[in-house]
């Protein structure tokens, strides 16, 4: 059975930090793409940041600069920190894990940024 355990979301003030941690399970995990995607209120779900099984990275142009994707492959767990947060980065943050067109999403982990 895989899972996707998203956690560290929380309320922070624009110009803060925060650390997005999804731990996977189920599945190997060094072999999968892995991806955090937000969902906000009234909006589709949009892709964030990616990071290849070799570790290559693609950023969304609205985080670049401010979020980094990692991975450690030791502990099956994909990062997400999220530096000078602005109130539009509020939303529902979700992980993907995706091989050769199949995806697992996690449930979410809200992130609230207040201005």
């Amino acid at each position: 059975q895989v899972q996707l355990v998203e956690s560290g979301g929380g309320l922070v003030q624009a110009g803060g930090s925060l650390r997005l941690s999804c731990a996977a399970s189920g599945i190997t995990f060094s072999i999968y793409a892995m991806g955090w995607y937000r969902q906000a209120p009234g909006k589709q779900r949009e892709p964030v940041a990616s990071i290849t099984s070799g570790g290559s990275t693609n950023y969304a142009d609205s985080v670049k600069g401010r979020f980094t994707i990692s991975r450690d492959n030791a502990k099956n767990t994909v990062y997400l920190q999220m530096n000078s947060l602005k109130p539009e980065d509020t939303a529902n943050y979700y992980c993907n894990a995706a091989r050769f067109g199949i995806s697992y999403w996690g449930e979410g982990t809200l992130v609230t940024v207040s201005s």
